[in-house]
């Protein structure tokens, strides 16, 4: 017997002026469930997600709560009535210029009944106690802006847990968490299920929905393509109705890279790490996955200047590379797609071309004044070639999808060429189709350049690169050929294993 539905969705439709975003949903969530919801990028879950946060009100339809209507104005009156949620964007749920124990309690702080007088003692027991019912060892005095990504992350869930919601909508929660936090996290939807929380959850990882979903909803185009809840749940006719036709998927055809074009030699990124060296050759893509704090993000950072190696030397087309700044290594044609796209990417008040533009503006400047035309045009063809889901280039970012945002990324560093193409979590929040599309597209513009891609997810590495590295302790813990790997050693590897006891190997220099 089907649990009771705690929320229900009945014919939502939404428009931004002549574009209609949702042409009447039907969704509902069930007490002590999790509910997954997949949608390939501009398919309307953000719109949906927003309306029942109450960041957006809807054209037509109802939403009913534990049977009483449902309609609120504010992300404030979501959360009174019990609907929590934990957005895609971070900075979303956190506060980043305030510490961890002011986040972990500011609801209350500001909420009503809030206290007159703050008492720091009982802010601080309570964010305790937060804290620790989310298994999060972090500094309560920390400013959320000092924190990693993932630990942010945590903050931002454990925050929208503090509510004790009966609704709880997790948005990519896991896109920046490491194994152990998402485990974490994993048992926490659990306990809460077992309380009768109904849990939406928008994901795209399938090791995610695999071990969570009890039933799946596929979106496209602003409407529902497919329920799936019969057992055991057919995960693939959920991809197939969310894109509306089957894709291929699985490993590339490895490509052995030409001449070097990148080479570090005993390059040390952390203290106390081993030294690496790594060479990389034209037209090939590599790939370096690990787990979250592996120093993945280490090592593309020092590549780009961001950071100075504690030792060793690196080389770019046959001649010393040693950047001082990004700057010094944008000129030098080192690109990097950051990781953090919020924070490090997009420009909110910038549109869709001005965002590609920004790191080009002298390029593309003549005698300092900007030539518009040649910026749009230039935007114009990577809409085009990366397929972004936009009106036109002058479209202001946050109309964009989250997935179309990180296109846009990915698009602004492949208008100039470029001699060492990095690109962090380039996949992060973005749906398979997506993927594959940006995936497609650095293969078929591999040529002329090294490109060298960061990701956690094996899968990630599997459908792009020619070689997978392994990333662990700040250093390189493994080589594999895609086509050719040995997956109990890679895992190995990836848990750290292989480095204890042995000299880790060379990268590429075989």
């Amino acid at each position: 017997m089907a649990a009771p539905a705690v929320f229900r969705i009945a014919d939502v439709r939404k428009s931004f002026g002549p574009n209609q975003v949702l042409g009447g949903v039907d969704l509902e969530l069930r007490a002590g469930e999790v509910t997954v919801l997949m949608g390939a990028n501009g398919a309307g879950k953000s719109t949906l997600v927003k309306i029942v946060s109450g960041v957006h009100s809807h054209d037509a339809g109802a939403m009913i709560l534990a049977d009483a209507a449902y309609a609120p104005k504010s992300p404030a009156e979501a959360i009174r009535a019990g609907v929590v949620t934990v957005h895609q964007n971070i900075d979303d749920g956190v506060v980043a210029a305030l510490n961890v124990a002011t986040n972990l309690t500011l609801d209350r702080l500001s909420g009503r009944g809030a206290p007159i007088v703050l008492n720091p003692r009982r802010m601080q027991r309570e964010a305790r106690a937060v804290a620790e019912r989310m298994g999060l060892d972090i500094d309560l005095n920390a400013a959320v802006t000092d924190l990693a990504l993932a630990d942010r992350q945590m903050v931002a869930i454990a925050r929208a847990m503090a509510h004790e919601p009966k609704v709880l909508i997790l948005d990519e929660p896991t896109s920046s968490l490491s194994i152990a936090e998402a485990a974490r996290l994993f048992a926490l939807i659990e306990r809460l299920k077992a309380r009768g929380v109904a849990i939406l959850y928008i994901s795209h990882r399938m090791s995610d929905i695999r071990r969570l979903a009890d039933r799946i909803v596929s979106l496209r185009d602003g409407a529902v393509a497919g329920v799936f809840e019969d057992r055991p749940l057919d995960y693939e006719g959920a991809v197939n109705a969310m894109l509306g036709q089957a894709i291929a998927g699985g490993a590339v055809e490895a490509r052995a890279g030409g001449a070097t074009l990148f080479r570090a030699e005993g390059l040390v990124v952390a203290d106390g790490a081993l030294p690496l060296s790594l060479t990389l050759g034209d037209g090939e893509i590599v790939a370096v996955t690990g787990l979250v704090g592996a120093g993945k993000t280490a090592l593309a950072e020092t590549l780009f200047g961001l950071r100075r190696p504690l030792a060793g030397a690196m080389r770019l087309g046959g001649r010393p590379y040693a950047p001082q700044s990004p700057r010094q290594a944008i000129e030098a044609g080192v690109f990097l797609v950051a990781k953090d796209r919020a924070a490090s990417g997009i420009v909110g008040t910038f549109n869709v071309y001005e965002n590609m533009s920004l790191p080009f503006l002298k390029r593309l400047s003549v005698l300092s004044v900007s030539r518009r035309g040649a910026e749009r045009a230039v935007a114009r063809g990577q809409i085009r070639e990366l397929g972004i889901v936009c009106r036109s280039e002058r479209d202001e970012m946050p109309t964009l999808s989250g997935g179309n945002q990180q296109k846009v990324m990915v698009a602004r560093w492949m208008t100039q060429p470029a001699a060492l193409f990095m690109l962090d979590e380039p996949f992060q929040g973005v749906d398979i189709a997506a993927r594959r599309d940006i995936a497609a597209k650095l293969r078929a513009s591999a040529a002329g350049r090294a490109t060298l891609i960061f990701v956690t997810e094996l899968d990630e590495a599997l459908e792009t690169a020619d070689r997978i590295l392994v990333m662990s302790e700040h250093t390189i813990a493994g080589e594999h050929r895609n086509g050719e790997i040995d997956m109990d050693r890679l895992l190995a590897e990836v848990a750290g294993q292989a480095l204890h006891g042995a000299v880790p190997p060379q990268a590429g220099m075989s």
